[in-house]
């Protein structure tokens, strides 16, 4: 069986030194995984070694060696099947992942309330607190805020780099792209605008009088209804779930993350990261076309 061993650098920083690949393709020699060349997909960025193994559990292990030998260099290293890479479904999250920001923090600031209120994220996006209980008591605290503010906001925001050829690239190649969020439609859907996706999902916040009412419009979309539109939206274009890619950073991204034929943990919560199938630490969202065998070269916008 072949697979792939995939190592990914930054692209805004210099580039990773070329012997650490030689590095990953001796250790999969020596591993008796019988590596084929290396292919650079963007010199001093993106790498990757075909291998055959003859189980799972050879490769893990060939895997599990490099990541441990590499684990303080500048890469990302992932393995990942040969067959079926280029997907035909991508389902992103959007805050900390298609954009920098955290909406909601962004939000709180208005009242002086940021750090609070980011110390609340990050605990929900670790799993520590239940998402929807967690949203609920962070948009109570907004309650009276003039609506204007979700408009103010927005000029905060700063588009991950990658995004637009992540996006720009898959529809170019067939793929159907898709925004599923925790955050708000007031956001998604301009973010869906700015980069190009064909479908938002997300929550909604109660506007009353010209002021944030302080709720949010029930059900509140979680985890549960992260991994049912990547579901709905494999099952609406025929396709099976190993035909899709999903991309999120916090606990209610997981189970669409390890549903996914390709599901990637972007700069996420550890205890995300330790449960993905992949994980992408240094790069940026381009990573994920490159774990598709994209190359550089092959990038749209």
């Amino acid at each position: 069986m072949e697979h792939i061993l995939s190592l990914i650098g930054n692209p805004e920083k210099p580039p990773f030194d070329p012997q650490l690949a030689e590095i990953a393709h001796a250790i999969l020699h020596e591993r008796g995984t019988a590596p084929k060349p290396i292919v650079w997909l963007m010199p001093g960025v993106a790498a990757e070694i075909a291998f055959d193994t003859a189980t799972q559990l050879r490769a893990n292990d060939a895997h599990a060696a490099v990541r441990q030998r590499l684990e303080a260099a500048p890469v990302d290293v992932n393995q990942l099947p040969a067959e079926g890479r280029r997907k035909k479904l991508l389902v992103a999250d959007m805050e900390s992942t298609i954009i920098r920001n955290e909406m909601l923090d962004e939000l709180a600031d208005y009242v002086g309330l940021k750090d609070k209120v980011a110390d609340i994220t990050a605990r929900a996006m670790n799993g520590e607190l239940d998402f929807a209980a967690a949203v609920r008591e962070r948009v109570l605290l907004l309650k009276g805020l003039p609506a204007s503010v979700l408009d103010e906001s927005m000029q905060r925001v700063h588009i991950m780099p990658g995004a637009r050829e992540l996006v720009g690239t898959m529809k170019a190649n067939d793929a159907f792209c898709a925004l599923v969020s925790g955050g708000f439609g007031f956001f998604t859907r301009k973010i869906r605008a700015t980069l190009g996706f064909d479908y938002d999902q997300a929550n909604e916040i109660d506007v009353a009088e010209g002021k944030l009412a302080g709720t949010v419009r029930e059900p509140i979309l979680d985890k549960h209804a992260k991994l049912a539109a990547l579901e709905r939206l494999a099952k609406d274009r025929g396709l099976d779930l190993g035909a899709t890619i999903s991309v999120g950073d916090g606990a209610n991204d997981l189970p669409m993350l390890q549903a996914a034929g390709f599901g990637v943990a972007y700069h996420a919560k550890p205890t995300v990261a330790a449960a993905a199938k992949l994980r992408v630490n240094h790069g940026d969202l381009t990573a994920l076309l490159y774990l598709q065998g994209y190359r550089a070269l092959d990038f749209r916008v």
